[in-house]
């Protein structure tokens, strides 16, 4: 049995394995109490196709280098809900980017992603999106903040004067063309339609949900985020390191507090 803790009884010298699953690669490091990564990042393409059993494998096997740690957080790509995978389009496909695969959309239906891991690892282990754990190295906690995260394909998160608020998968809604925000500011379609014109999608889309939301200050990462500037994002807006889905490994056992 793995020990309980509480945020107030973890030691200060508290070491976190933090885990970044993504559609096309996967990446881990040791990080500290204080955000800050002691190790070296490690990284392997995401296999496919990529059943539940064979994440957690190659998971395994890709932080088996790092050092010792106390507890485990991993972003996933998808929705999920104590633990358990609601739904995952981005590992759902035989192919990177191709169609989604209804036996493998089936396999990842309720999967206890949580438990397997802490199976392997015998450690505590927090499973979030992995827009949420972005969103928690980075949220101020000053009003309404937004993180928008553009990879193989979106996610959201938001924080309310630094409280994460329950996950919405905000962009599975309608963009434009029979398009969601998933699909139309995705990677497939930013390589069809080149980056000039992704980037206009994705000063829409910003004004878009700025218009459902009304945040006070919008946080953009993701891989693709490289792609745009400040002023494609706006006023309120600011463009954060990819890193940022390792360093909010540790604020999300905060959350508990």
């Amino acid at each position: 049995m793995t020990t309980a803790h509480t945020p107030t009884t973890w030691p200060d010298d508290v070491m976190t394995l933090a885990v970044d699953i993504g559609g096309s690669g996967i990446k881990a490091s040791v990080v500290n109490a204080q955000a800050v990564m002691v190790s070296d990042r490690v990284r392997v393409d995401t296999p496919y196709p990529c059943p539940p059993e064979l994440l957690v494998s190659t998971i395994a096997d890709l932080v088996r280098p790092l050092p010792e740690v106390s507890r485990v957080s991993v972003g996933f790509p998808g929705l999920v809900r104590e633990g358990h995978v609601i739904q995952v389009p981005s590992l759902s496909r035989r192919v990177y980017g191709g169609e989604g695969d209804p036996a493998l959309a089936e396999a990842w239906r309720g999967f206890d992603l949580a438990h397997a891991l802490v199976q392997v690892f015998r450690l505590p282990t927090k499973v979030v999106n992995d827009a949420d754990m972005q969103g928690c190295a980075v949220a101020r906690g000053e009003g309404l903040e937004f993180v928008l995260t553009l990879g193989t394909g979106v996610g959201t998160a938001l924080f309310s004067n630094g409280a994460l608020l329950p996950h919405l998968e905000l962009s599975h809604g309608p963009f434009k063309g029979g398009l969601t925000f998933d699909i139309a500011l995705g990677n497939a379609q930013r390589k069809s339609i080149g980056n000039e014109r992704w980037a206009k999608r994705v000063q829409r889309a910003i004004v878009a949900f700025d218009d459902m939301l009304y945040f006070d200050r919008i946080f953009v990462g993701g891989g693709n985020a490289k792609h745009l500037s400040a002023a494609d994002i706006g006023p309120k807006g600011e463009i954060i390191p990819n890193t940022s889905g390792i360093l909010g490994g540790v604020r999300v056992w905060e959350l508990d507090a």
